[in-house]
């Protein structure tokens, strides 16, 4: 797909990742709407796609909230008029081992509260951005192995994933082609808040040595937007670490 002058969404589009796939497809001459809980930081992305001249416009919503899903959508379309495509990028972390151990005794383990977080926002949302969004394009016709410590986060990806082939099988008669992104370790504004000796311990065991970048990831998803054949697959962008 082409995709200058089409209208693509981009969910957790303030900050990191989200910002660099804005400000790729604006480049590429696509229209963004932009959506994210931090009213300041999808501001920003947002000035700054129109500076490269598209169209773009930002929207408070939460991904793992329903109503907040479905209203934002419906602005969207009331917007722009039409939605060629979504690009379900909100995610949260909310790391902690499924038991904590010390001298032999247990000393803690991951609350419920972090499991349902990341759930809510990294699987929940991303069902619910791509119900709304498969609804309005269709009436319009238009890391799998895990880290320790991240139960939550594993359990969602791997989630994503399998909606990822289901709803490519479910939605290819509408023309409607799904793909999915697996990021390794990105510099994103989280990763480089984290400690030098923490940063260092990550980074040691990627085969290619170096943390990747967000445009990265953009490029990737851009291949994935640009190629008609591809669909129902998740593309491992990890400099050769699968997590």
């Amino acid at each position: 797909m082409n995709v200058r002058g089409k209208t693509i969404l981009v969910t957790g589009a303030g900050r990191g990742i989200g910002r660099s796939l804005a400000t790729h497809f604006a480049g590429k001459g696509a229209n963004l709407a932009l959506l994210d809980v931090n009213a300041d930081d999808v501001n920003e992305t947002r000035a700054r796609c129109t500076q490269l001249g598209v169209t773009a416009r930002s929207y408070l919503a939460d991904a793992a909230n329903e109503d907040s899903v479905v209203g934002a959508l419906g602005r969207v379309m009331e917007d722009f008029g039409a939605l060629d495509g979504l690009i379900n990028n909100a995610g949260i972390v909310r790391d902690g081992m499924l038991i904590k151990v010390k001298d032999g005794q247990v000393v803690g383990k991951m609350s419920l509260a972090q499991w349902q977080a990341v759930i809510d926002t990294n699987l929940t949302g991303v069902f619910l951005c791509a119900r709304e969004a498969a609804q309005h394009m269709i009436s319009r016709n238009v890391s799998r192995a895990g880290n320790a410590g991240q139960t939550n986060y594993s359990a969602a990806k791997a989630g994503v994933a399998a909606m990822t082939v289901v709803w490519a099988k479910e939605l290819a008669r509408y023309g409607i082609r799904v793909g999915a992104v697996a990021p390794g370790f990105i510099r994103t504004p989280m990763v480089e808040a984290m400690k030098p000796e923490a940063l260092a311990k990550m980074t040691s065991p990627i085969p290619l040595g170096r943390l990747g970048e967000p445009d990265e990831i953009a490029h990737a998803v851009g291949f994935i937007f640009e190629n008609d054949l591809f669909t129902g697959r998740c593309v491992e962008v990890d400099a050769g670490l699968r997590l």
